[in-house]
């Protein structure tokens, strides 16, 4: 479920702070699970890691932090 960057340049900031947090989240339970017992689909963890690098691409661009 990867976000296409003209949908992540649409959120405010706030929004867009908030889904980099629990994707950030979202990726430390993958990993976990991952290393506990392999997951069926190991590309959500790659999927999951290029959302945060789009997200703090476009944070980057606005000047947030």
């Amino acid at each position: 479920m990867s976000m296409k960057i003209a949908e992540i340049k649409e959120l405010s900031n706030k929004e867009l702070l908030e889904r980099l947090q629990n994707e950030q989240e979202t990726l430390t339970r993958l990993r976990m699970n991952h290393s506990v017992s392999p997951l069926d689909n190991p590309m959500k963890i790659r999927d999951t890691r290029r959302n945060i690098a789009r997200m703090m691409t476009v944070l980057s661009t606005r000047d947030v932090k």
